[in-house]
């Protein structure tokens, strides 16, 4: 039997890149075969490659624990537990950076708009909830991982542990670093200035400084300290290995029917926290207005945050059905 040409097998190897790795270490080799006679007898069809993209988007939505598929439930509790993650991750990123940029005016000014009074409370206390959440979450995590890697039996986890330690640190002694520029340094003292502490302002507003309207301005982004547009560049970068490492962890990490459990509850707290601090942003950008001295401006890239954070929203309630739905059962007694 004649071997197919190359570029049929490079054609059909491409197509398979819709689908996630662990269908194709599984059905791959099925499916090129199929696929690389298929295209041998039509080299061209739209409806072939529509369909392939279709299934493997599918398939991956599966694997990532928010589509139909029909996954074990631990599996599906964890897959579905990462989905938030990467969710929760877009939405701060957008949330503090629009957090931060109030904090700035507020140091300055007392807002002349009950919207951004409002908006101003409601996301500080968002804040709190997400870091006291993020520390409840973390510790069967962080325990489960620390007893794998003293039992030796940390296969796996090693590597994207270290990356969440590496990437961690980056953004902590960055945005210590940087945050000794932020602009609300000096602001005039007025009743209820304090409400969010200057240090968690100015860190806050380092480690968000990427989600900056400057970039679709070169000219005007160019004038910035050479240090402050690198640590523009590599920020995100951090923000991204961190997820990318927790991610990792929590799809191959080993947890008991009850921390899944308990994991689960919290995530549905997170997406409610999601939602109110969605609403106070829109407070703010909706009926919040300039302010005094345009202080509390909303430019386009706000607007834009919101989407990225409604979109986000959505896909994190996604996820926390899928992890109540298949989630284990946890054993009596």
């Amino acid at each position: 039997m004649q071997d197919p040409p190359v570029e049929t097998v490079r054609r059909a190897a491409t197509l398979l890149r819709w689908y996630p790795r662990e269908w194709r270490a599984r059905y791959g080799d099925e499916f090129a075969e199929l696929l690389i006679s298929d295209l041998t007898e039509r080299p061209r069809s739209w409806r072939r490659t529509a369909d392939v993209a279709r299934n493997g988007l599918v398939a991956r939505l599966s694997a990532a624990g928010l589509g139909g598929g029909a996954l074990d439930p631990s599996d599906q509790a964890r897959a579905s537990l990462a989905s938030l993650g990467c969710a929760l991750a877009v939405f701060l990123a957008f949330g503090v950076a629009m957090w931060s940029q109030l904090t700035i005016g507020w140091q300055w000014s007392d807002p002349d708009t009950t919207g951004t009074r409002a908006a101003m409370v409601v996301m500080s206390g968002s804040m709190v909830l997400f870091i006291g959440l993020a520390l409840l979450a973390a510790i069967p995590v962080v325990g489960a991982i620390v007893m794998r890697l003293v039992q030796r039996q940390g296969h796996g986890l090693a590597r994207p542990a270290s990356l969440v330690l590496a990437c961690g640190a980056i953004l902590i002694i960055g945005s210590r670093h940087f945050g000794n520029g932020w602009p609300g340094t000096g602001g005039h003292a007025w009743a209820h200035q304090g409400l969010v502490p200057g240090g968690v302002a100015a860190f806050s507003w380092a480690s968000t400084l990427f989600v900056s309207s400057y970039w679709a301005h070169p000219s005007a982004l160019l004038s910035f300290p050479a240090g402050e547009i690198t640590w523009m560049v590599v920020s995100p970068s951090a923000v991204i290995g961190l997820v990318i490492g927790a991610t990792k962890s929590v799809r191959r990490l080993e947890l008991s029917p009850r921390a899944l459990r308990f994991e689960t509850r919290l995530s549905g707290f997170a997406t409610s926290g999601m939602l109110v601090c969605l609403a106070g942003c829109c407070s703010w950008v909706v009926d919040g207005g300039p302010g005094p001295r345009d202080l509390f401006h909303a430019g386009a890239i706000d607007v834009a945050g919101l989407v990225a954070m409604a979109a986000a929203v959505a896909i994190a309630h996604r996820a926390v059905s899928r992890a109540r739905r298949g989630g284990p059962a946890v054993p009596a007694g």
